[in-house]
């Protein structure tokens, strides 16, 4: 996914013309045109005024994108630059000897005005233990390196008690700031800026008191001027880019290594300054710089920690993916650039005697029959425009991303010596940094004949079953020419043992005699694999699917075996044959027959243009959803319940998003079906469930005493670790039990009601309460409700008739409840007639768009922050 960069806007006119001004007092003050301290207030203050009013214009915005939290920080960050530029105004008028205590105080009083300016911005979410720590020794090793640096830079002799405050607390704040901003500069770049810009202010405070402190020339007062003008206009820029969402920098998480060198870099720098110009160290000093080293130490034993970690969990997942690949029977090949092996997979040793060791380095044409490689090389340099061209240099082609392209198709040799019958997909993947190379997957076909080779016609027929075969189903879709007909593809599933016999097989051979009886005289029926079958007939799409519905109940029925009753499950796949080439025809019935399978088997299929992309869309989601939750790309809305009557929060539901960086943000209709086909659900279950307390822990610690409501599937409820999981998960977090509500859909209950009412019992002696969702006031199973330990009922108001009146069902649903003691939630209230008919119906509580939309955890808290009391 493409994220898109905020336009960089230039330096406006009043910005500019700052900049000028302060930069001609700096050059007349060093060549004595004017008075250094008079220079010094007038391009401090100046500048602190324009980036006061930079500021000043943020916090008038009440439009929708403004948010509450912003503007106050917006407000406190003007306060603050007011502050700095009124300290460096009033210099001049203070009396010599009380000028750097004029100083030190306005630079407390800003200090203190920033940090809250500062707190409210984003970047301040809940950090786990490990990265807690982390923080704390960065910013102990950059503050011992800063405190190192002010103190045997300052010069030989007493020290005045306002300077050594100063560098001691400075130290501190600084490296706070600077560690901060490196570490968020990545995620919330504008609020960085604002830390960097506050940091530079501050510096340039500091160096004011100092320089007043120790009475230095009046010349080196303007040394002040480009941290103090430079950070309050950076701290403006910063704040108006987080007003505009502040967008993260999509380039990767922030680099460690500043955070480890610097340190040692300020402390090596300062002393090498101090023994050029002043001579030895103090004691206090030596016991400065000694104190740096351990904060150095402990960050690079943390950071060898996390590489080893990190190296673990790679080494985990490679051993993981490689045992993938070696189970299966397929064959990969990677190829470079000059079709030469550079590895193969472990099938290459148990189905073809190909040793890793003999095959490595060697071209693929070694591996091809004499007869065949020609052709497979032809296709793959690209000459038929199926594969990659072999450029000089680094050059690399892109493979065509063409579905159309028929399979390789040659025969491989074996360790033996002898030849196997393959097929083969090729995949470019040298634009994949990780992998780089042409990849192969081959498959042997068996008993499948390669159209052409022009062998006898006894070829064509299956040796086990008598059907045609995949050369014979080619040669009669070539020979049809485009004419009118339909090409249907079943996937038997069941016949696994088959491939492999040695002789006769029963079910084999009852499903073919199946097949034969049902189709027509003249449909050809053939078997394309052990599994895969496939029927060409004359007829026309509608006869032709009633043959799919013909095949499929004859192939579904009970067939006896030596070991008792076999049921198998098939999926059809059908396409139309007119103006369709035999490749073509084959790859669209596949596909349908593909979505046969995945939507359960059982069924027939049509093939139509979106299909491919609906398959495409599915094989991603299987690719990247796997390890989704690793890679921190699992994410939670929160879209508040209302009172109805004050139109106050009450609640919370946490709803989950996939923020996929390839497939964009996917929402969970999408992609929770693939989650349960891949079991994925328990993993993405309690990690919603974790963040979900985690976030209501930090609101109960902010005074926000409402309920959040978390979404179950029914494979969670009956899962036996739940109710001990959730117990862990309230007490890991030190959440109250009552404010979680855990909520599982009435359509995904099932007939298993017994194992539900049980697990939601079980829930609610934890104090944990429970919910109905999405129960439809039309079709109310009052015996269902009434059996059900729930607390919460929540109710869709539009009946499945969108002419019919939904009030009366309403009403009774609402009086049913608190007749039960449950607590009725209207949702899905989209407009404000909804929120006016549930009102009405007498409902407490409703939830939907007309109400408040779903929302990040922080523009929710933005929302709650209108309301000063939102306990319920």
């Amino acid at each position: 996914m493409t994220v898109a960069r905020p336009l960089r806007r230039p330096p406006s006119a009043p910005v500019v013309l700052t900049l000028l001004v302060a930069f001609l007092l700096v050059v007349a003050a060093l060549v004595g045109a004017v008075a250094p301290l008079a220079a010094t207030t007038m391009a401090g203050a100046g500048g602190c005024a324009v980036a006061a009013a930079r500021l000043l214009r943020l916090t008038a915005g009440d439009g929708p994108d403004h948010r509450v939290r912003h503007r106050r920080a917006a407000v406190l960050l003007t306060v603050a630059a007011a502050v700095v530029g009124t300290t460096v105004a009033v210099l001049p008028l203070a009396p010599a000897s009380h000028r750097a205590g004029v100083a030190a105080v306005g630079l407390g009083a800003a200090t203190l005005v920033y940090a809250l300016g500062l707190l409210l911005l984003p970047g301040h979410s809940r950090l786990t233990p490990r990265a807690r720590w982390r923080r704390g020794v960065d910013i102990l090793g950059l503050g011992t390196a800063l405190l190192f640096a002010g103190w045997v830079l300052v010069p030989p002799g007493p020290v005045p008690p306002v300077v050594r405050v100063v560098t001691v607390a400075g130290a501190g704040v600084l490296a706070g700031l600077l560690v901060g901003a490196l570490a968020g500069h990545r995620r919330h770049p504008g609020a960085a800026r604002c830390r960097l810009g506050v940091a530079a202010v501050l510096l340039g405070l500091a160096d004011l008191v100092v320089l007043l402190a120790y009475r230095a020339p009046t010349v080196t007062l303007p040394t002040a001027v480009p941290l103090l003008l430079g950070g309050a206009l950076l701290t403006a820029v910063g704040m108006a880019r987080v007003a505009a969402g502040d967008p993260a920098v999509p380039t990767g998480p922030s680099p460690a290594w500043p955070r480890v060198t610097a340190p040692a870099a300020v402390a090596t720098v300062a002393a090498a300054g101090h023994l050029a110009f002043v001579g030895g160290f103090t004691p206090t000093a030596v016991l400065l710089g000694l104190a740096v080293i351990p904060p150095l130490v402990a960050r690079e034993f943390i950071s060898v920690t996390d590489q080893r970690r990190w190296a673990g969990r790679l080494a985990a997942r490679e051993a993981y993916f490689r045992t993938l690949v070696a189970g299966g029977r397929d064959l990969v090949l990677v190829l470079d650039d000059g079709l030469r092996v550079r590895w193969l997979s472990a099938a290459g040793e148990r189905w073809f005697g190909l040793r890793q060791e003999a095959v490595c380095g060697r071209p693929l044409a070694d591996l091809l029959h004499p007869d065949d490689a020609p052709g497979v090389l032809t296709r793959l340099a690209g000459r038929s425009g199926s594969a990659v061209a072999p450029l000089p240099g680094d050059a690399v082609a892109p493979l065509p991303d063409d579905p159309a392209t028929p399979l390789l198709v040659a025969r491989m040799r074996t360790g033996d010596g002898g030849w196997r019958e393959t097929e083969s997909t090729v995949s470019d993947q040298r634009t994949v940094p990780e992998v780089g190379a042409v990849v192969l997957h081959v498959r042997d076909v068996g008993d499948r004949r390669r159209p052409g080779r022009g062998r006898p016609r006894g070829g064509a027929t299956d040796p086990l079953t008598g059907l045609s075969t995949r050369r014979e189903l080619l040669r009669v879709l070539d020979e049809r020419g485009g004419t009118p007909g339909a090409l249907l593809l079943l996937d038997v599933h069941g016949l696994g043992p088959a491939r492999d016999a040695a002789g006769p097989d029963p079910l084999l051979a009852a499903t073919a005699r199946r097949l034969r009886d049902v189709v027509g005289p003249r449909d050809l029926v053939a078997r394309l694999s052990g599994e895969e079958f496939a029927v060409v007939t004359d007829a026309g799409p509608v006869p032709a699917y009633a043959l799919g519905e013909r095949l499929l109940a004859a192939l579904t029925e009970p067939c006896p075996v030596p070991t008792g009753m076999a049921r198998l499950r098939v999926g059809v796949g059908l396409t139309e044959l007119a103006a369709t080439s035999p490749q073509d025809a084959v790859r669209q019935a596949d596909l349908a027959r593909r979505r046969a399978v995945q939507l359960g088997r059982n069924r027939v299929e049509w093939y139509d243009a979106c299909l491919e992309e609906e398959l495409v869309r599915r094989l991603d989601l299987e690719r990247e959803l796997p390890g989704a939750a690793a890679r921190g790309e699992l994410d939670l809305v929160y879209q508040p319940v209302l009172a109805l009557a004050d139109r106050r929060p009450a609640g919370i539901e946490a709803l989950l998003r996939w923020r996929s960086p390839v497939l964009g943000t996917v929402l969970p209709a999408e992609f929770l079906p693939v989650a349960e086909d891949l079991g994925l659900l328990g993993e993405l279950g309690r990690w919603v469930l974790d963040r979900a307390c985690r976030q209501l822990a930090d609101w109960s610690a902010g005074g926000r005493e409402l309920w959040l409501a978390v979404n179950v599937t029914l494979a969670e409820l009956l899962a036996p670790d739940l109710v001990p999981r959730v117990a862990a998960v309230l007490a890991g977090h030190g959440v109250p039990a009552e404010r979680l509500v855990l909520e599982i859909a009435e359509s995904r209950l099932g007939a298993d009601l017994p194992t539900v009412v049980a697990r939601l019992a079980g829930l609610r002696s934890l104090g944990v309460r429970t919910a109905l969702d999405s129960f439809r006031a039309e079709h109310a199973s009052l015996a269902q409700l009434r059996r059900l330990p729930i607390d919460l009922l929540k109710v869709q108001p539009r009946p499945a008739d969108p002419d019919e009146d939904s009030r009366p069902l309403i009403d009774v649903v609402v009086g049913l409840g608190e007749r039960l003691g449950v607590t009725v939630v209207m949702a899905e209230l989209e407009s404000e007639p909804d929120v006016a008919r549930a009102t009405r119906a007498g409902c407490r509580y409703g939830q939907g768009f007309a109400l408040a939309r779903p929302a990040t955890a922080e523009r929710v808290e933005a929302y709650f922050a209108e309301f000063p009391t939102t306990s319920r």
